[in-house]
């Protein structure tokens, strides 16, 4: 699982490898999922079918998977494997 923020670093470095004349990174965003209070995180897709999920208080951060990977994530979670987290 990859772990993006938009550290100058980071930035340059995904810049450096994307093809001439295109951004690093094109997240088609969908709406905010929000619970209690200020907890919203949404979820994305790039035009290669890689996944995100980002928070809305820290746009420029994201972790980022295959859609296999966080779809497992996911489920791990609905059955409880981070219950103990709470």
């Amino acid at each position: 699982m990859n772990v993006i923020t938009d550290s100058p670093a980071i930035t340059d470095s995904l810049a450096a490898n994307a093809p001439a004349g295109r951004p690093a990174v094109e997240i088609d965003w969908s709406e905010a999922f929000c619970s209690e209070g200020a907890n919203c995180f949404r979820f994305g897709l790039d035009d290669t079918g890689r996944a995100y999920i980002g928070s809305t208080l820290t746009p420029g951060a994201y972790v980022s998977d295959s859609m296999e990977a966080l779809r497992a994530l996911i489920c791990a979670v609905k059955a409880g494997a981070a219950d103990h987290l709470l």
